[in-house]
């Protein structure tokens, strides 16, 4: 289907069973959850979704269940997080032939690459690619930074539709506008700068919460785009403890913990990582625990069609 790039999209988190391997089951479950809670996309096999664990054909197998689920409901994007271009090109390939409506593309993974070579692997990527692509920005946790003015020097990719940034800095959402007008669509990629970012004029949320708490990401996201600010910052400041568990290299666990809390899903992950303990669990629970004694009532908003 056509990727109206607008919204929220969760970055859903692969499940697994005790013994590591896919469930599938618990899948289907959790992406058709999301989708019926208002949500306007998914992207499966990102940073949350523990890319960097699965194979090939996982990740394949993956993004054909959440096709499957969504039935034409809701686009599905597939992430792209390789370590060289061939690898890259091969997972755009199959998943295209599996069912992705577009593509969610890294630059290059664990080589840090300079702006020439980054700007040559996406080319490279999207000539091949045969859906739209969402290209993520997030120095930060990769060392790589596609600035303002390489969005620029790529717009002239049809296939670059659109951009999530998580650069952890507000003032890119301004400053990639100011370069490169309405070019792309614009989705911030850090939980607790969503609210900020939409008003500045971001299109969307790819959002890491919202997997647990998806109809008030949803709600957020609707009033902020209905002018109704004061009723999102409402939302957004009982939200906020929560959002900040995004923004940690412990997302994952974090997510998953709050997933299980919430009722709609497990805390298993796959090694290296290991769920939470001690006093750091602790904490994390007591964060999640306060945010579900206290759930607001959300007001109506009204949908895109």
């Amino acid at each position: 289907m056509k990727v109206d790039w607008a919204g929220v999209f969760p970055a859903v988190t692969t499940k697994f069973k005790e013994d590591e391997s896919l469930d599938h089951a618990e899948m289907e479950k959790h992406f058709d959850f999301q989708i019926k809670a208002g949500v306007h996309g998914l992207v499966v096999t990102g940073s949350l979704g523990e890319n960097s664990t699965l194979t090939a054909e996982e990740k394949q197998a993956v993004l054909k269940t959440a096709v499957a689920v969504s039935s034409g409901r809701v686009p599905v994007l597939a992430c792209i997080a390789e370590t060289t271009t061939v690898e890259a090109c091969r997972c755009a390939e199959s998943g295209a032939k599996n069912g992705a409506d577009g593509f969610m593309l890294l630059p290059p993974m664990r080589y840090v690459s300079d702006a020439r070579e980054t700007m040559q692997y996406l080319r490279d990527v999207a000539l091949v690619a045969e859906r739209p692509i969402m290209i993520y920005n997030n120095p930060v946790a990769y060392g790589v930074d596609v600035t303002p003015e390489m969005f620029a020097e790529l717009a002239d990719e049809p296939k670059f539709a659109a951009i999530k940034e998580s650069s952890d800095d507000i003032r890119r959402v301004t400053d990639i506008i100011n370069f490169v007008g309405d070019r792309y669509q614009l989705f911030v990629g850090v939980d607790n700068l969503a609210l900020e970012s939409l008003v500045l004029g971001a299109d969307g949320w790819l959002a890491g919460l919202v997997c647990a708490f998806p109809k008030e990401t949803v709600a957020i996201y609707y009033l902020v785009k209905a002018g109704r600010i004061d009723e999102a910052v409402k939302i957004y400041r009982w939200f906020k403890p929560v959002l900040d568990l995004d923004v940690s290299t412990k997302l994952v666990q974090n997510i998953k913990l709050a997933e299980a809390m919430a009722g709609v899903g497990n805390e298993n992950v796959r090694k290296p990582r290991l769920p939470l303990a001690g006093e750091e669990r602790k904490r994390v629970m007591q964060i999640i625990s306060k945010a579900l004694e206290t759930q607001l009532e959300l007001p109506a908003v009204t949908k895109r069609k």
